[in-house]
């Protein structure tokens, strides 16, 4: 016969639904707090890093947006996903050097993305819009 305490606790999906629910419609900040949850509760649930990661994002906080992508990829190693996200968060940022290392890294892997391409394709447009000519200095 078996004890209850010899039944494994297998957390609930819900709060990664709702994380993804929450973030598809625009709402960053409840998305995140329900990928926190998710985390919290299933540490090791990459995909609750990567929404939890990409909320952050989303609501600016580039910093523990870093922490969550670090700690997926410490799970799930470097995805196409992840370096896309990563190369998205950064191009947020304006370091527009780095998103493309991180774009060409996840398009080199899938190179057929259409998503991947979108944002490089982004990239190279936010591009030409900010470079200046060298004697356009203040």
């Amino acid at each position: 016969m078996q004890e209850p305490t010899d039944v494994k606790y297998y957390p609930s999906d819900e709060p990664v639904r709702m994380g993804l629910e929450h973030y598809n419609r625009g709402n960053y900040g409840i998305a995140q707090r329900y990928f926190k949850d998710a985390v919290e509760k299933s540490p090791k649930d990459v995909t609750a890093w990567v929404g939890l990661a990409a909320s952050y994002d989303k609501i600016r906080r580039f910093d523990l947006a870093d922490q969550a992508y670090a700690q997926a990829i410490r799970i799930g190693g470097e995805t196409v996903q992840i370096l896309n996200d990563q190369g998205y968060s950064l191009m947020l940022r304006g370091n527009l050097n780095g998103a493309r290392r991180k774009f060409e890294k996840a398009y080199a892997l899938d190179p057929g993305n259409p998503v991947i391409a979108n944002n490089l394709e982004l990239l190279n447009g936010s591009r030409k819009f900010i470079e200046r000519p060298p004697n356009n200095q203040p």
